[in-house]
């Protein structure tokens, strides 16, 4: 080719080429500029804060679950382990200390591998400074062009970064803000996920491996992929050992090390005490919602408030596992007790109910369907994870198939909570939060049967009814309600018998309750359950001593302390206070003390001895026979009229816990009251978990504490003989299968 030709060509490659390099620079300009999108500032990123998870503590500081839109736990560089540190700088970027933001031998390392050799293996040359500017402002646009301008932002950023901060800054601002995938931000909340530990206790394994994760994080998941996170792992200690981290001799003896998590999820379905959580979450929402108005912008999922709860992890995962213990067994039985015949299968009207109560029902017919095309939409076969006792399993079913699914199911409340103070120690608002979101101790109005009539006991002392006055255990019917008379399932020719109140109660003696309402009177009973904190509607009905008031489980907790508080009823509380990030007390929340006692010292401590009685020879005897239980309990069982709801109380000296068990459709109670009875279907939740408490020395300070001796007084009071049957000529003219009829506004028998 001629050497004017040469020349020619040379002078127009020459003029691409600064054409080319004008407009790189150019684009370049326009992007330092804003035209693609704003820049931050140099003051933007000086004034960097972390949108924080806020993190809820156990009374014993157990982290038992956190609020958040991402799961971040920002920490100092000085609780960062320094293998960490080198594990990251050693695979991610090893020139990490000698560049200012840019390693511009990287990146022409990655041009020339990835534009010339086609080598997309080689990387992407970004630095930790650049990678923080992606973690800080994410890319919001793809595309080839797009990818440019996000590379080129994030250099600009970079360098700004470095600018501002100083490299162990960086080292902190990126460990706090990287994405471990599953919605996890930063080393803290990753390593308490993984090897549930705080960062700054990971071991260089333990660190290479969440490092190992950055370059893909669903790849190298260890939970998912545990091999390809194994290998991932031992490419970050050979790149430590290539930068002079570990020596050969180290590096032989972690390579070999097994990968070992210890897996923490914070779902808000799963975890220790999920009830319990979505309680104080409800309740934080009210106080932020209070303290906007005082112009505090807190946030309950960005703020990194810390809550400081009264629960104790402990006996609450003890309670948990009683729960599961009980209530699994108890499912059996009592869906083998129905067999073929249970409603959830053979009751059409039951069935038909369900549905059209559902909201997937009535979502259809609100969008206009037919209630045949809704119930065909709701037939229709599909893959649907149904939870159950055994496992979880994914069946071909329908919306109905999973609405009769769960049907079927016991559910229960069971709460403890410290008695002088209101302090809440275990809350099991239900058996499986995934699946029942329903929360039976703060949500859950069910009638309380005979857990009631302690309550009307209490009321016929302070009216003064002596404990030893005797009542026939006789029926009565109530002509003026209808013909209504209550019965007991008690022994035979019971009709002959006069209880004192201390053996009806153990006994629970239905027709004696009434009996013992009826000289009380309903308006002295109701008063002495608002006193004790009760505030829920009750009917003024007879049958009030039967416990057909529907009550919350917390509420029911707070009047029953009062029998332990000198008399006082409490008010349940979850909440002992809430800090900033800092650690800074924002508040503080105190017991809600009553000012008056309910009934006299005197009175509680005759009820107490009342209630020991039911626990050492009445219906809640086999604490002491099939639990062995020889802690100083007091307590009361329940159950109501076809068997729909089992209750016990227990009341032991420094803790007092309620259970309730039942199915959420009122319309299907146990099939008979051998299975459940209050003693058979929740005095086993507190038994299981009392023997668990017992176990562990712990616990010592409440499994062996004991009650105050009774008073002379209080003895002198109970001295009586605790049934007396009626005489010979009684007995003689008496008829025990012939009820008595009775006005219960007089009070007088008909004649």
């Amino acid at each position: 080719m001629p050497k004017k030709i040469k020349n020619k060509y040379l002078k127009l490659g020459l003029k691409v080429l600064a054409v080319v390099g004008a407009l790189l620079l150019l684009f370049i300009l326009s992007i330092y500029l804003g035209a693609w999108g704003k820049i931050p500032t140099k003051e933007t990123l000086g004034n960097f804060k972390y949108q924080r998870a806020s993190e809820v503590y156990s009374a014993d500081s157990v982290l038992i679950g956190k609020y958040f839109l991402f799961d971040r736990q920002p920490i100092e560089y000085t609780q960062i382990p320094q293998n960490l540190i080198e594990a990251l700088v050693a695979i991610e970027d090893e020139r990490f200390y000698d560049h200012s933001g840019i390693d511009y031998k990287s990146l022409l390392r990655v041009a020339f591998k990835t534009i010339l050799m086609q080598d997309r293996s080689s990387g992407g040359g970004s630095t930790i400074s650049q990678q923080l500017a992606k973690n800080l402002y994410p890319r919001e646009k793809s595309g080839k062009l797009h990818l440019a301008i996000s590379k080129l932002k994030e250099m600009i950023i970079a360098s700004r970064l470095e600018e501002l901060y100083s490299k162990e800054e960086i080292i902190t601002l990126y460990l706090n803000t990287v994405s471990f995938g599953d919605n996890t931000f930063g080393i803290e909340s990753a390593s308490l996920k993984f090897f549930n530990k705080p960062a700054q206790l990971l071991s260089l394994e333990e660190s290479a491996t969440l490092v190992g994760m950055l370059k893909a994080t669903y790849s190298y998941n260890p939970r998912i992929f545990p091999k390809k996170s194994f290998n991932r792992r031992n490419l970050v200690l050979n790149s430590m050992k290539a930068n002079n981290y570990l020596t050969g001799q180290e590096l032989d003896s972690i390579i070999a090390i097994p990968l070992q998590l210890d897996y923490r999820t914070y779902d808000h379905n799963e975890g220790v005490a999920p009830y319990f959580r979505e309680e104080v979450r409800k309740q934080l929402l009210t106080w932020v919602k209070e303290e906007r108005k005082k112009g505090k912008e807190y946030n309950l999922y960005t703020s990194g408030l810390k809550i400081y709860t009264t629960l104790d992890s402990k006996m609450q995962l003890l309670a948990e596992e009683a729960m599961k213990q009980h209530m699994k067994k108890l499912q059996n039985d009592f869906e083998k007790s129905y067999g073929a015949r249970a409603p959830w299968i053979k009751d059409k009207k039951l069935i038909k109910k369900t549905i059209q109560n559902s909201s997937t029902y009535n979502k259809w017919i609100s969008a206009g369907l037919s209630k045949k095309q809704a119930i065909d939409s709701m037939s229709v076969k599909k893959e649907i994870l149904l939870g159950g006792w055994d496992q979880e399993k994914i069946q071909s079913a329908s919306t109905i198939d999973s609405l009769i699914h769960y049907l079927k199911f016991l559910n229960t409340g069971s709460l403890s909570l410290d008695p002088n103070t209101g302090a809440v120690k275990t809350w099991i608002g239900g058996i499986n939060y995934k699946y029942f979101k329903y929360d039976h101790i703060s949500q859950s109005q069910r009638q309380l049967g005979s857990a009631f009539k302690p309550i009307v006991y209490t009321a016929a002392l302070e009216n003064g009814i002596s404990p030893c006055t005797y009542f026939s255990a006789q029926e009565v019917e109530y002509e003026n309600m209808e013909g209504w008379s209550p019965s007991n399932s008690g022994k035979k020719n019971e009709a002959y018998l006069n209880y004192s109140m201390e053996e009806a109660l153990s006994n629970s003696v239905n027709t004696v309750a009434v009996k013992v309402l009826e000289k009380t009177g309903i308006p002295n009973v109701i008063e002495q359950a608002r006193k004790m904190g009760i505030r829920s509607p009750m009917p003024q009905l007879p049958s009030l001593a039967l416990g057909t008031a529907e009550i919350r489980i917390n509420e029911l907790a707070g009047a029953y302390a009062s029998y332990l508080n000198n008399g006082r009823p409490v008010t349940p509380y979850l909440i002992e206070s809430i800090t900033n990030e800092k650690d800074s007390i924002l508040v503080t929340f105190k017991p809600k003390q009553a000012t008056r006692r309910a009934f006299s010292e005197e009175n509680a401590a005759i009820m107490i001895e009342l209630m020991k009685a039911t626990v050492n020879s009445g219906t809640a005897a086999r604490l002491r026979s099939t639990y062995g239980l020889k802690n100083d309990i007091a307590g009361k069982t329940g159950t109501t009229q076809n068997n729909k709801d089992a209750w016990f109380v227990a009341l032991t000296p420094k803790l007092l816990n309620i259970s309730w068990v039942g199915l959420d459709n009122h319309e299907i109670g146990f099939n008979s009251t051998r299975l459940g009875q209050g003693a058979n279907a929740a005095l086993p939740l507190f038994g299981i978990w009392m023997q668990k408490l017992n176990a562990d020395k712990s616990f010592n300070h409440i499994t062996q504490a004991r009650f105050k001796s009774p008073s002379s007084n209080v003895r002198s009071k109970l001295n009586c003989d605790p049934v007396k049957r009626d005489g010979f000529f009684k007995r003689l003219f008496k008829n025990p299968n012939k009820k008595k009829t009775r006005d219960f506004r007089t009070g007088k028998n008909k004649t």
